[in-house]
């Protein structure tokens, strides 16, 4: 086969598993089917930024309040995170469904503490789930921490 055929038989196949994606405001969200459904987990396998588009990356948000206080609760910390990256999206004028990718940070996890994740990434994600990457880790910066976030965001 030439190489020109390839080319363009790898490309049908690229294109073809594009237009299964669903599209969040220039966001092009992949969820193979082959490799199963992660958005009840609260995630996307795959997201394709467009070409030439900004990207801002915003820093660990940990459950700290307005106040500096941080609940010993996990829950209450996961609420909190994502409640400060939703006002640091605002800060930089971004919305949810604009971030491509999470990395969340969980001291000692567990698998009893993914209902308490998915909850939140979905509340706050609805059907734009970014890609996510969970970090088990024996700590975080401030001792008393149990969750922090961070985000790359596709600026429009």
């Amino acid at each position: 086969m030439s190489r020109s055929i390839k080319h363009l038989l790898i490309g049908g196949l690229i294109v073809m598993g594009i237009s299964n994606a669903a599209t969040a405001q220039g966001l092009t969200i992949v969820n193979p089917p082959n490799l199963g459904d992660p958005t009840p987990n609260g995630y996307s396998t795959a997201i394709i930024v467009p070409a030439n588009a900004r990207v801002a990356y915003i820093s660990g948000q940990g459950g700290f309040d307005s106040t500096g206080a941080l609940s010993p609760d996990f829950a209450t910390q996961v609420a909190q995170a994502y409640a400060n990256l939703g006002a640091a999206l605002e800060g930089i004028g971004a919305r949810p469904d604009q971030v491509a990718k999470l990395t969340v940070y969980v001291v000692d996890h567990d698998m009893s503490k993914l209902g308490v994740l998915t909850q939140n990434v979905s509340a706050m994600f609805a059907n734009s789930l970014p890609a996510q990457t969970l970090v088990g880790v024996p700590k975080l910066a401030v001792e008393s921490m149990l969750f922090e976030v961070e985000a790359i965001v596709v600026l429009e």
